[in-house]
């Protein structure tokens, strides 16, 4: 562990503060990618292949055989993404309006994206495409000015492979042990353990443990990322703990003497230590119930994790008013286009991640660099809070999401009203906010808009087409507040 001003207790983490980069950032793209995208049935492959009756193990069966005989071993062996251009990648990324570029560095299949030192047979450069791929995508996105992240889901792999040591238990092949029970892929499949749990395993082996924070510290020391996240708590306690610090105290290295770090970290009861002001807080698909005093985020995705064939993607009207929302309490949103085994985005995502960006080609001062107002927002749709709370797009045109930057305040109109007129309720001029107007702009348009400040609400009468899809925004300027 690199000694510094961290040291591996909450106490000494909680001297913790997300650096502003972070802060004015507010959008981020994220890949989830690797060897359980070959199949392309979405995520989670590499487990549920092995669940005798799951649609996954079916698949398994039918397309590539028995596994007994055909096992996760043998997926890695065919991830071949030959139409791969990461440069490519990140100047969409770039042009759509990101800020910064994580990858998913490894999942919960105990195969790393790296040249890895401790995993050295099942990585990305032995085996599969033969490519560093964390290397690859971190040359792209520093290339194009973006920050650089990685996420860690390796922690759960102990108990969540597990399923590779069954067998079925009817049929034909019943009883035939999967390959996971051969002793020569331990170095994959994990040995026999005593827990199938999906979460972090309880009381794994300090063998693996140890070997866990290795790998991770190889991770961090080769690429010097400024995001880090963890699929849950910091876990293993005391060793989650030191290498979180580690983190801290080699980025301040790397910027000499800044930190720069982003560490990402869930809140997630019985999986791993988090504590406010340790860490940035993540809600995985799902949002704050409102403003948080810290920076967060949430990490998303447009459709499966993995790319999975005839999924329906989420609608950009949905993807942009979460973003709205999310940054009106204090966030950031971080999201998945998931790519081919390829190494593609399909027409789907593209034509989805290009009308996000042309939003935020009008409407993206509204968002960069901004900070929370008094409240985030008014109208009927106020619901959201905690992971896995993503609903429906069911914004109407009474909603509104406000962020502030410096003197100015952006009040975000979800929906455009029909009748041409809105009214803005937290700004009456007798509303506990106390925001005196003294003039009102439409991003996009160079209408001068006719808008009058009464008890009821700041009323605005909107020109008769609107500048964008989705959502608008009004800037406002105050006078004397």
């Amino acid at each position: 562990m690199t000694g510094g001003k961290f040291k591996p207790t909450l106490d000494s983490l909680g001297q913790y503060q997300a650096p502003n980069w972070f802060r004015d950032a507010k959008f981020g793209i994220w890949s989830v990618w690797g060897p359980e995208s070959v199949p392309e049935q979405g995520d989670w492959y590499a487990r549920k292949m092995y669940m005798e009756g799951d649609p996954d193990y079916n698949y398994q069966v039918q397309h590539y055989g028995h596994p007994s005989v055909f096992g996760y071993k043998d997926i890695i062996a065919l991830w071949n993404p030959v139409q791969w251009n990461p440069d490519k990648l990140m100047a969409l990324y770039k042009q759509i309006g990101a800020r910064y570029f994580v990858v998913l560095a490894n999942h919960h299949d105990n195969y790393d994206l790296w040249n890895s030192k401790f995993q050295p047979r099942w990585n990305s450069v032995a085996v599969g495409p033969h490519k560093d791929i964390v290397g690859l995508w971190r040359a792209a996105a520093l290339k194009a000015g973006l920050r650089f992240g990685v996420t860690e889901h390796n922690a759960r792999s102990y108990s969540w492979f597990q399923t590779s040591h069954r067998a079925d238990t009817t049929g034909p092949q019943a009883g035939v042990p999967y390959d996971g029970n051969d002793p020569a892929f331990d170095d994959l499949y994990h040995p026999k353990f005593a827990s199938e749990a999906e979460v972090y395993p309880p009381d794994p082996p300090a063998s693996w443990t140890h070997e866990w924070y290795l790998r991770d510290q190889d991770l961090l020391d080769s690429y010097h990322p400024d995001l880090f996240a963890y699929d849950g708590g910091i876990p293993f306690g005391d060793v989650g703990r030191a290498l979180t610090a580690h983190y801290y105290n080699a980025n301040m290295q790397w910027h000499h003497g800044a930190l720069e770090a982003v560490m990402c970290v869930k809140d997630m009861p019985n999986e791993g230590e988090f504590r406010p002001g340790t860490c940035v807080q993540d809600i995985e698909r799902g949002s704050a119930t409102g403003i948080l005093p810290l920076p967060w985020q949430t990490e998303t995705c447009i459709g499966d994790w993995y790319y999975k064939k005839n999924v329906t993607y989420k609608t950009p009207s949905l993807v942009v008013h979460m973003l709205c929302d999310i940054v009106s309490k204090n966030g950031n949103l971080l999201l998945n286009a998931p790519l081919s085994p390829e190494g593609v985005l399909d027409d789907s995502a593209v034509k989805t991640l290009t009308s996000i960006g042309k939003w935020l080609g009008v409407n993206g001062e509204a968002i960069y660099g901004t900070r929370p107002w008094k409240t985030y927002g008014e109208g009927p749709a106020m619901t959201g809070g905690g992971g896995f709370s993503e609903g429906n797009d069911n914004y109407g045109a009474q909603d509104f999401r406000f962020t502030t930057k410096g003197p100015v305040l952006y009040a975000i109109g979800m929906a455009w009203p029909q009748n041409g007129a809105c009214v803005v309720t937290s700004l009456g001029s007798s509303a506990p906010t106390r925001f005196s107007v003294a003039n009102v702009k439409l991003l996009g348009s160079s209408e001068k808009l006719n808008w009058n400040q009464t008890d009821a609400g700041l009323e605005v009468t909107l020109p008769a087409s609107k500048p964008s899809d989705y959502a608008y925004v009004l800037k406002i300027t105050g006078r004397n507040n």
